[in-house]
């Protein structure tokens, strides 16, 4: 499922790149779907993710998925829609993501805007794993602002690396015990090379969690 303020262009690693993955994909537009709506959890749009959920049954979908990880207010309501699995967000992989790690560490959580990714996001309700999720975002940097527009302009991969790299190294600094990262913004995989180069730890994102499910089909 792509939102209405979706970048003419897809680098590869993008959701709506078809070379990021090894099986074939297909997508539907949610109408009425911007990046400032979504990402602040307009309930008005359930019905749009809804209907493009069921389209994309209709087409053959066997999974779906989202081009925006803040999706996941609308989990519940899509996943009860259709009868394929639902993944519209990375989040769904951190339960699992905690129990990997030492109870000692962290695990680095970075958003395209902190400012709306709360702790109810999170599907963790025990306080103590909660403590170990630190949520970093790239609010006020040139991606951020360009995907505001109507229409953004062609994704500029340069600038998310850097404005993606400074958040993960303020985080680490205020945080060294991080042993994981894992990008809620579906639009950061398109650097998750670079990051586990420079950063030398695991970077899990939607694609991850894609791959993994369409594995799991027959």
């Amino acid at each position: 499922m792509a939102l209405d303020a979706t970048s003419p262009a897809s680098p590869r690693g993008s959701m709506l790149n078809p070379d990021t993955f090894s099986f074939p994909t297909i997508d539907e537009t949610v109408a009425g779907a911007w990046v400032e709506n979504v990402v602040r959890g307009d309930p008005a749009l359930e019905p749009a993710f809804i209907a493009a959920a069921r389209r994309l049954v209709e087409r053959g979908a066997v999974a779906i998925s989202s081009t925006c990880g803040f999706s996941i207010r609308h989990q519940p309501a899509i996943a009860a829609s259709v009868t394929v699995p639902v993944l519209t967000s990375s989040l769904l992989l951190l339960p699992t993501l905690l129990r990997q790690v030492s109870h000692s560490t962290k695990i680095a959580v970075l958003t395209y805007d902190s400012t709306h990714c709360g702790q109810e996001l999170l599907g963790v309700d025990d306080p103590a794993e909660r403590a170990r999720v630190v949520i970093g975002g790239i609010e006020g940097g040139k991606y951020w602002h360009d995907e505001l527009k109507r229409p953004p302009p062609p994704t500029d991969v340069n600038a998310v690396e850097r404005d993606v790299s400074a958040c993960v190294a303020r985080l680490r600094a205020e945080h060294p015990e991080i042993a994981l990262i894992l990008f809620e913004c579906a639009a950061f995989p398109i650097v998750a090379s670079p990051i586990r180069r420079v950063a030398q730890l695991p970077v899990y994102d939607i694609t991850s969690l894609c791959r993994m499910t369409m594995a799991s089909m027959a």
